[in-house]
């Protein structure tokens, strides 16, 4: 049985934690940093969780070998 190809696009923007939920990087980071606050741009540094159930389990499928 061959290996699965990891869709490389999403093997960038997702990783996981150790309990095996999928994070992402916050949008609106990067964009116009200087006309949002400090305390806004410092909650933007962190990593998000996603949420949806279905969009996880897309990523899982997507990203097999992480």
């Amino acid at each position: 049985m061959p290996k699965q190809k990891t869709h490389r696009g999403a093997a960038k923007r997702f990783s996981f934690t150790k309990t095996g939920k999928v994070k992402h990087k916050q949008m609106n980071a990067n964009h116009q940093v200087h006309l949002k606050h400090n305390k806004r741009t410092r909650r933007l540094r962190t990593d998000g969780i996603v949420d949806n159930a279905s969009e996880a389990r897309t990523i899982r499928k997507l990203v097999p070998y992480k």
